[in-house]
């Protein structure tokens, strides 16, 4: 398989467009980092984009777990996708649900990140770069922060992580109505407390369907990585048998 990288050189570096260099650099792994900055920097400095190479020169090279984030998202836009759209799923069921309402989404939650991780660490051993336990960490860490935090997602899907991200400590929960005391004597109905019990009602099935929703999208991301990995499993076992061949 041509890698980002492999495509890069031969095409050259000086006809291509800043963005597009950048975006295969950061999924050049970290040891080949700077000399393909270099590289880049000077082709385009050559082609008289002085602009252009000054921005090269000043990326920064990734860590090994962001590097391999980087490259899940460029490899695997589908599941990429899928994942971001997961979290979108999983933070409005967060903001309104209470914590026995999730309790099932985090399960599934912690199964998606655990299967995309295999993935990821798959992808690269394929490219010749394995990643250790404390990397794999590292790389768990970053898919959990772009699940639970927004701002995270939007730096995962810009393809050009630096660092591992750091998730919040638990998503942020919704504030529900506070509990009636035993023994608390009821108000007669009015206007205003039928009012209440509407928009209760109605938060009551907002929440339903945004739990619906993201049960929906973490099956639904669980089910796709199962046929990547059964896919996958296919074509190695191919391989194997066409070398004992």
């Amino acid at each position: 398989m041509e890698t980002l990288n492999a495509r890069s050189s031969r095409r050259g570096g000086a006809g291509q467009d800043v963005e597009s260099v950048l975006d295969e650099l950061y999924t050049t792994p970290p040891s080949d980092f700077v000399a393909r900055r270099e590289m880049a920097a000077a082709a385009a400095k050559t082609a008289g984009r002085v602009d252009d190479a000054r921005r090269i020169h000043a990326a920064r090279r990734p860590t090994l777990a962001a590097w391999a984030a980087n490259l899940l998202l460029r490899s695997q836009p589908e599941e990429s996708q899928q994942f971001l759209q997961l979290g979108q799923a999983l933070r409005a069921a967060y903001r309104t649900l209470d914590a026995d309402g999730l309790k099932d989404l985090s399960a599934q939650r912690r199964r998606v990140v655990s299967a995309l991780s295999r993935q990821t660490a798959q992808l690269a051993r394929e490219t010749g770069h394995p990643l250790s336990e404390s990397v794999q960490q590292d790389l768990e860490a970053t898919l959990r922060a772009v699940l639970a935090d927004p701002d995270a997602a939007d730096q995962w899907a810009a393809g050009r992580l630096v660092n591992a991200l750091t998730p919040p400590s638990e998503f942020h929960l919704g504030t529900a109505p506070p509990a009636e005391k035993p023994g608390t004597r009821k108000a007669p109905p009015t206007r205003a407390s039928a009012r209440t019990k509407n928009e209760l009602a109605e938060r009551r099935r907002a929440r339903s369907e945004q739990l619906a929703r993201a049960q929906e999208a973490a099956e639904a991301a669980e089910q796709h990585l199962r046929e990547e990995r059964a896919r996958r499993a296919d074509v190695d076992a191919g391989t194997a048998g066409a070398r004992a061949n």
